[in-house]
C-alpha cells in the first residue's frame, strides 16, 4: 500500500511538474485524452474518479518513460535527460519550422539569400527604428556620431545587459 501510494504522488509529481515546465518554458503540452479513453467502464459518460484514473496511468507513463534504468526510482542524470529530451525536441521543431518558412526554393536547406529574404521581411515596416533607437540611446552628446567614449560606454553597457537578464530596472528590454 505504502510503495501503491509513493509510486502515484511520485507520478503526480512529473505530472505537476511537466505542466509546469508547459506553462513557463513553451514545453510539451500534456494533451487532453480522447473521451473513449477517458470513459474506462464505456457507459458514455465520463466521471471525475475516471479522468483521476487517467491522469494517474499518464503520469504513471510519464514516470516509467523517464526511469530509464527501470530500478522504479528517478536518479538526478535520468530527470535532466528527459528535460534534455524534451529541450532537443522543441528546438528541432522551431528549426524545421523555421526551414519550412524561410526555405523559398523547396531544397529543405536555408541559404544565406534565404535568411537575408527572411529578415527583410521581418524588418519591413519597422525601417531602421531599432537601430536609431540604439544609436541615439549611445550618442550622450546627441552630435550624431559617437565617440570612442561613447562606443565604449555602449560596450559595457551592452555587456553588462546579460548580467541582468537583458532587463532594464523598468523591466522593459533596452531601458537602461
Amino acid at each position: 500500500m505504502k510503495t501503491t501510494f509513493l509510486v502515484a504522488a511520485i507520478a503526480a509529481g512529473i505530472t505537476l511538474a511537466a505542466s509546469a515546465q508547459a506553462r513557463e518554458a513553451n514545453g510539451p503540452r500534456m494533451q487532453m485524452p480522447a473521451f473513449e479513453e477517458l470513459d474506462l467502464n464505456s457507459d458514455g459518460e465520463v466521471t471525475a474518479t475516471e479522468i483521476q484514473g487517467a491522469m494517474q496511468a499518464q503520469a504513471a507513463a510519464r514516470f516509467a518513460e523517464a526511469d530509464t534504468d527501470g530500478d522504479g526510482a528517478l536518479s538526478a542524470e535520468e530527470m535532466v535527460a528527459r528535460v534534455e529530451g524534451e529541450r532537443q525536441e522543441r528546438m528541432a521543431d522551431r528549426i524545421a519550422d523555421r526551414i519550412e518558412k524561410a526555405d523559398t526554393n523547396g531544397d529543405g536547406l536555408l541559404q544565406a539569400e534565404e535568411l537575408t529574404a527572411q529578415a527583410g521581411e521581418r524588418a519591413e515596416g519597422r525601417g531602421n527604428r531599432g537601430a536609431e533607437r540604439m544609436f541615439d540611446r549611445f550618442d550622450a552628446d546627441d552630435n550624431g556620431s559617437l565617440s570612442a567614449e561613447e562606443f565604449a560606454e555602449a560596450q559595457t553597457r551592452m555587456e553588462n545587459r546579460g548580467e541582468r537578464g537583458d532587463r532594464g530596472q523598468n523591466g522593459r528590454r533596452g531601458d537602461n
